[in-house]
């Protein structure tokens, strides 16, 4: 290996003009690190205890926006918990009115039926035509 050294004309010092690159090389690999142990985390959602069913697993392209609804009546979108009058204002904020978008509705298998349909009803009623239940496939 051979070094370039230019001589520094008023002071007779030699000076190294090669880039180390191993502080680089770690700095890349410690940032590697750090976003493969976080991006499991940024994953959104509400613990919902979702029923089973056989029925196959939709493979649609695209992020829907998810509502949940706990078993105690609370309403959920995204990870945010909502008032179910306010449901509609804030889908249409999210979605910038795409009426296109694909809402997936979680209800967890202990909350009151109706409840969850009425969610339903009022995200269909605003227009939102691709809404669809969430549930477990059974092994």
């Amino acid at each position: 290996m051979r070094f370039n050294f230019k001589k520094n004309k008023t002071t007779n010092i030699k000076s190294f003009s090669q880039i180390n690159v191993t502080p680089f090389v770690d700095v890349m690999l410690v940032l590697l690190i750090v976003f493969m142990i976080t991006a499991p985390l940024l994953t959104v959602g509400v613990k919902i205890d979702l029923p089973k069913t056989r029925a196959s697993q939709l493979n649609q392209k695209g992020d829907p926006l998810i509502i949940s609804v706990k078993k105690n009546g609370d309403v959920y979108i995204q990870d945010r918990k909502i008032e179910i009058s306010k449901i509609i204002p804030q889908l249409k904020a999210i979605s910038e009115n795409n009426k296109n978008v694909r809402v997936f509705v979680k209800g967890d298998k202990n909350a009151n039926y109706g409840y969850v349909l009425d969610v339903i009803a009022r995200v269909r009623s605003a227009g939102y035509s691709k809404a669809a239940l969430v549930a477990k496939l059974k092994n």
